[in-house]
C-alpha cells in the first residue's frame, strides 16, 4: 500500500499557518503557539502580513514569500480573505488546508456563497479541506497540534473524530484529568470535502500498514457523527470492513449489531 492521499493532511512535512499572531487568546495566537510547543519537527511557516516576527519567528506576508514547498496551510484568518489565501495555496503546490474560519454555510447567504469559492479554489488546484469551521487536527505522536485548543494532547492509542469542535474540547479536558492519550483528533466541522468516511480510510489504511509491518499494539477507534456523506460505503467495503470489524471488537463491541446501528444512520 502507496502513501495515503490524505497524509499531506495529518503527516504532514511543512505547515503553514495563516493568522499566526502575537496577539494573546487570539485563534491565530493560540494556533501558533500550540505548534510550536507540541514539538512539531517538520518546517513551520507563520504567515502575517503586518508583522515581521511572529512568538519568535521570521513572519512571512504571504505564501509566495516561502521558498520551501508547503504541504499543510491551516487558516485562521476572516472568512472573506480565505478564497484568496486557497487560491495562492494552490499557485504555491500546497496540498491540503485545515480551515479553521467560522463564517461559511452556517452564516447565510454571504457565507455559502464563501463556502463555494473556497471549494471551487481547492478542487481547481487539488487541495484537500478539513473544516471550514472546526477546532483543528492533532496528532500528538508527530507533534501537530494544528488546534486552538488549549494545549495539547497526550499521545496514545485512541483516534477521535467528531463534527463537533465544542465535543472536541470537552473529551480533550476529560482525557486529560484521566491520563487517556490520543493518536489523532480530528474536528471535521462543515466537511465541505473531506468528510468521516474519508477520515475512517485513512486512519483504517494506517492501521493495516501497522499490520503489515507486524507491530501488534491495539488501535481504537472513537467516532461522534451526525452524517456520512458520499464516503459512507467505503467504510464498508473491504479491506476498510475488516479493519473496521477488529476496531469495533478489540474495542470489546459486537460486531454485527454495531455494523446494523452504523447503517441506520
Amino acid at each position: 500500500m502507496g502513501q495515503h492521499h490524505l497524509k499531506p493532511l495529518f503527516a504532514p512535512n511543512s505547515v503553514a499557518v495563516f493568522g499566526a499572531s502575537d496577539r494573546v487568546d487570539s485563534v491565530g495566537q493560540i494556533v501558533f503557539q500550540n505548534m510550536l510547543q507540541s514539538g512539531y519537527q517538520g518546517a513551520l511557516y507563520p504567515i502575517n502580513p503586518s508583522h515581521a516576527e511572529v512568538q519568535g519567528c521570521k513572519a512571512y506576508a504571504s505564501i509566495a514569500e516561502i521558498i520551501e514547498p508547503v504541504e499543510l496551510a491551516v487558516i485562521a484568518t476572516p472568512a472573506h480573505t480565505v478564497p484568496d489565501l486557497i487560491e495562492e495555496c494552490g499557485k504555491h503546490g500546497v496540498k491540503a488546508a485545515v480551515i479553521i474560519t467560522a463564517g461559511f454555510g452556517e452564516a447565510g447567504v454571504t457565507g455559502k456563497a464563501l463556502e463555494r469559492a473556497v471549494l471551487e479554489s481547492a478542487q481547481r488546484y487539488g487541495i484537500r479541506l478539513i473544516g471550514p469551521n472546526c477546532l483543528g487536527v492533532m496528532r500528538p505522536d508527530i507533534g501537530l497540534n494544528a488546534t486552538f485548543n488549549n494545549g495539547s494532547a497526550a499521545a496514545g492509542n485512541l483516534a477521535f473524530v467528531s463534527q463537533s469542535g465544542a465535543l472536541c474540547t470537552a473529551i480533550l479536558d476529560w482525557a486529560k484529568t484521566n491520563d487517556i492519550g490520543f493518536s489523532s483528533v480530528i474536528s471535521m466541522g462543515a466537511s465541505v470535502d473531506v468528510d468521516f468516511g474519508e477520515v475512517i480510510d485513512y486512519l483504517t489504511a494506517k492501521r493495516l500498514m501497522d499490520i503489515r509491518r507486524n507491530t501488534h499494539h491495539i488501535f481504537r477507534l472513537m467516532y461522534h457523527f451526525v452524517w456520512i456523506p458520499k464516503y459512507r460505503r467505503k467504510v464498508f467495503d473491504e479491506p476498510y470492513r475488516s479493519t473496521l470489524k477488529s476496531i469495533i471488537e478489540k474495542i470489546g463491541y459486537d460486531y454485527d449489531i454495531e455494523l446494523v446501528a452504523l447503517r441506520k444512520h
